[in-house]
Order: C-alpha cells, then sequence, then structure tokens
C-alpha cells in the first residue's frame, strides 16, 4: 500500500484571513502558515480569530514543523497561540523564506 498523504485546511479557504493548511502522512504532520483574522462587525467585542488547532493538537506527537510562506498577519499571526499550546510539551520548530 502506497503512503496517503492528507491535506486538512484549517482556515483561509474562501476567506481573507486565517490561513492554515496541515499536511498529514503517515504519522508525520506539519502546518503550511499558521495565520489570524480579524473579524468583521457580526463579531463584535472580538479582537481575533484563530484556527481551530484541535487536529493538530490530537496528533502533537506526530507534529513535525511549521513552514511559513510570508509574514503577513493572516499567515503568521496565530503562530504565538500555537506555540504556547505546543511548547507546554515539546518543541514546535519553525521555518520561512528569508
Amino acid at each position: 500500500m502506497e503512503p496517503v498523504v492528507r491535506l486538512i485546511p484549517l482556515g483561509g479557504l474562501g476567506e481573507i484571513g486565517l490561513n492554515m493548511m496541515l499536511v498529514e502522512s503517515g504519522e508525520d504532520l506539519i502546518a503550511i502558515d499558521c495565520g489570524l483574522m480579524f473579524p468583521d462587525d457580526e463579531l463584535p467585542g472580538i479582537d481575533h480569530v484563530i484556527p481551530d488547532f484541535s487536529y493538530a493538537l490530537a496528533r502533537r506527537a506526530g507534529f513535525r514543523a511549521v513552514v511559513l510562506t510570508h509574514g503577513h498577519e493572516d499567515h503568521i499571526g496565530a503562530l504565538p497561540y500555537l506555540c504556547r499550546i505546543c511548547s507546554a510539551r515539546r518543541r514546535c520548530p519553525c521555518t520561512a523564506p528569508p
């Protein structure tokens, strides 16, 4: 049986902001971007919206890295929240283009 690669979008499809895609192969998992979204008038009192990390956290043992495509808030803004959760148990390597 050939290895299966799964693409799991956690946000950023059909909207501006909240960009995060998980790539899963076997037990290994990486994230592409980790962005936030600034709310519109429908979310009064909310400063920003972050992706639901529960799928990645449930597979924390296989979580290998976060790859950042560029430095805009909608691609990196939720990274401190993810790192705060992940670093409680283990390191979370991140990489980005120069």
